[in-house]
């Protein structure tokens, strides 16, 4: 945990779960489609372009949709300076709460957008100087460097260099099974626990005032 510390590790895989849960939502609802993973996405694109176009076109809906709630995440962080992070979850727990007004109405592709535009904005948390620190909605890169540190520590390095980027990945693989619980259980409505999560998260940073971006300025430094 060299660059930063535990609490702010702690408060990361949170946020990834809450990713998880979100993104096990999404791809339950839409059938197969993602709303934080756009990796997968962008595969379904070019698939769906040379079989079934209406699969690429929700697909490129979904991208889009992301890269407006990476924007809107963005400019709340640059717009709003005092309590930004907490501005953030707000964002997100309002971006969450459309989608579940909209599920109920059955505007299916309009709730999963504004779920899309929620993960997107959720990228933002750990955003300094314009470049993202810490991904929390796509985990290729931390699976990358939890490699990385494994084997810098099975040959002689900080022994537990990969233990973050492993409780990362943990928690969003346990808010992915958490939310497709969920989905099973209750349906659309599992959204609401979702936007609650992150209205609960967005106070506990304003009123504990945790230091996110200055965390990242000290330690990596």
């Amino acid at each position: 945990m060299n660059r930063y510390d535990r609490k702010i590790w702690g408060l990361a895989a949170c946020f990834a779960a809450l990713a998880g849960y979100v993104d096990a939502l999404g791809f339950l609802y839409l059938g197969g489609f993602f709303v934080s993973f756009m990796s997968g996405n962008s595969t379904r694109l070019a698939v769906g372009l040379s079989t079934h176009f209406s699969d690429a076109a929700t697909a490129a809906g979904l991208i889009a949709s992301f890269v407006i709630g990476v924007m809107l995440g963005s400019l709340c962080g640059r717009v709003i300076q005092h309590s930004r992070h907490s501005a953030l979850m707000y964002l997100i727990a309002a971006l969450l709460t459309i989608s579940a007004l909209l599920a109920i109405i059955d505007a299916n592709w309009a709730a999963a957008a504004a779920l899309a535009m929620a993960m997107g904005a959720e990228n933002a948390l750990f955003e300094r100087d314009g470049e993202v620190q810490i991904g929390l909605t796509y985990m290729t890169g931390t699976l990358v460097k939890f490699g990385q540190r494994l084997l810098s520590a099975l040959m002689g390095g900080d022994r537990f260099g990969w233990l973050p980027y492993l409780l990362l990945w943990l928690g969003l693989v346990t808010g992915a099974v958490l939310g497709a619980v969920s989905y099973r259980l209750v349906g659309n409505s599992a959204i609401w626990a979702a936007a609650g999560a992150a209205f609960l998260l967005g106070s506990w940073l304003h009123h504990r005032r945790v230091p996110l971006a200055a965390s990242i300025a000290r330690r990596g430094n």
